[in-house]
């Protein structure tokens, strides 16, 4: 098996707040991150899938596939938005580990679907001292 890790950005905007926590204790948790009007990122992803090179192409999947399932998946659900808003932080606080929880979970299985490659783990980078990378679900 060979790796591949491709690199995206968009941003978006979360509040660190979890429901069934008062405003103090979010504030105590969180932060200046549990503002009500909330605070923006860029968020960096990296997407790294894993397979077998295909004879043909020389590759374990096409670029531009995994670009447009990023795009599609990724990019135009949650760029330039409030997270918190998103149907997947119902329950969730949008925390860098929920998004590339919730990121690898959503691309695993479109990835799965139109090629022969998985997912291997997903990384967000939300500042330059914090990330959080995944590893393979079961």
């Amino acid at each position: 098996m060979i790796e591949r890790t491709h690199r995206y950005a968009f941003p978006a905007a979360h509040v660190l707040s979890h429901p069934s926590l008062s405003d103090a204790e979010n504030r105590a948790l969180y932060g200046k991150c549990a503002n009500p009007n909330g605070h923006g990122h860029d968020y960096g992803v990296e997407v790294t899938v894993g397979g077998a090179v295909d004879r043909r192409t020389g590759q374990i999947i096409a670029p531009d596939l995994l670009d447009r399932i990023f795009d599609e998946r990724v990019r135009k659900r949650f760029g330039s938005r409030l997270l918190n808003d998103d149907d997947a932080f119902g329950e969730l606080v949008p925390t860098a580990e929920n998004i590339a929880l919730v990121i690898h979970a959503d691309l695993a299985a479109e990835i799965a679907a139109r090629s022969s490659a998985r997912i291997v783990r997903v990384r967000v980078v939300e500042t330059r001292r914090n990330s959080s990378t995944t590893g393979v679900l079961d």
